[in-house]
């Protein structure tokens, strides 16, 4: 049987995958089946940083699964514990808890600020605040967190205790906990699913400022920003804000799966001994990707992913489309119905991405520079 065929059979359909089986890679560049070359700008929805198959990324792997693949939580490994110093050094947090994906790093910040709450103020105080138009995961908890209705239907009853407030109003951010039993606030710097929408400045210090006036825990949901995307090593960073916990995933470890919710001194030894747990968590070959991923992305290269980030930016304004997101997570508001951009895109041998009505760019962070004028060539002439 073919690629196709057998995952047909095989494989639960949940995803309505395009007509294309990928086979290998090599940086921003892919092939197909059948030998067509295409220059991605998914970079695996965010998760393959420095592109397919990079060759220090594919050391750093290989080298550590030829020592220990894996062991318990049980014992110590040098990996898990090199890394968290990394994270913790690089972000001055204090503490990290490691997992397998973005929807656990985020129930992992949920969990954090309600026992935060019921240690400090009452079990009764366990309401969380997100924002509508955002995406958290989909595990039943992290759905219930994520503020879009259409999430909401299939799998009910979800986690109770969230609340929804409207991105950039302040006023009614402040109400809402005024008049509720709240834990803490999560929201996304920028909110990738929900659109590539960047939150205002203003409104992303107000909701430190409420958080501190009200001791609550204040929650960035860093999944898709973080890792070098926005030109910040985080996205908050941009913004001079300071949080309670910090959720991570998809390019930490370059293309393995991995979670890392990091936590401050406010709230670094709420969970104790059996509160919390992942078998996988803190996997030594993760977690050694993810010091390799960690240790390139110093100052120079954030800067070269703003530059490019700016010139995506430029071209596509230049050109009369209208651009949201920050650095490397770049929307682009289409005439055409966004489906049949992608597939024109793809068609001309380019990759990219959705987000609700917009086209959605996210590129390797080292996508070069010929391969990435390339490729908005042809996403021009496909918008035009």
């Amino acid at each position: 049987m073919s690629i196709k065929t057998t995952d047909e059979r095989y494989v639960a359909h949940t995803y309505k995958r395009f007509d294309t089986a990928i086979v290998k890679g090599s940086g921003c560049i892919c092939y197909d089946d059948n030998g067509k070359e295409y220059i991605d700008m998914t970079s695996g929805i965010g998760v393959n940083i420095f592109g397919y198959s990079d060759p220090v990324w594919a050391e750093a792997v290989a080298a550590q699964a030829r020592m220990l693949q894996h062991t318990s939580n049980l014992y110590y490994t040098v990996p898990c514990a090199e890394l968290a110093e990394i994270l913790c050094t690089r972000t001055g947090m204090s503490k990290v808890f490691f997992s397998n994906s973005g929807a656990e790093a985020n129930e992992c910040a949920v969990k954090v600020a309600r026992k935060y709450a019921a240690d400090n103020k009452g079990a009764e105080y366990h309401n969380i605040i997100t924002l509508k138009k955002s995406f958290h995961g989909r595990t039943l908890t992290t759905l219930a967190a994520t503020g879009q209705d259409n999430f909401h239907t299939k799998f009910t009853p979800l986690t109770e205790g969230f609340l929804y407030a409207e991105p950039n109003d302040i006023d009614g951010l402040e109400k809402l906990v005024a008049d509720n039993k709240v834990a803490g606030i999560l929201i996304e710097i920028v909110q990738g699913e929900g659109g590539v929408n960047s939150l205002d400045e203003a409104f992303i210090k107000a909701v430190e400022r409420v958080c501190r006036e009200n001791d609550l825990v204040f929650m960035v949901d860093e999944v898709q920003t973080g890792n070098g995307r926005t030109g910040k090593l985080y996205s908050y960073m941009h913004y001079g804000v300071k949080p309670d916990v910090v959720s991570t995933a998809k390019g930490l470890a370059g293309g393995l799966p991995i979670g890392a919710t990091l936590m401050s001194d406010k709230v670094c030894d709420v969970l104790g001994y059996g509160d919390h747990g992942s078998t996988f968590g803190g996997n030594p070959v993760c977690a050694a990707a993810a010091i390799s991923v960690m240790n390139r992305l110093d100052d120079a290269f954030l800067a070269d992913v703003t530059a490019k980030g700016d010139y995506i930016r430029k071209r596509l304004t230049d050109a009369g489309h209208a651009v949201s997101g920050l650095g490397l997570m770049v929307g682009v508001t289409t005439e055409k119905p966004v489906s049949e951009v992608l597939a024109a895109c793809m068609e001309k041998g380019v990759l990219c991405l959705s987000a609700k009505e917009k086209l959605r760019l996210l590129p390797p962070l080292n996508i070069p520079q010929e391969q990435l004028e390339k490729a908005i060539d042809i996403i021009i002439e496909v918008l035009s």
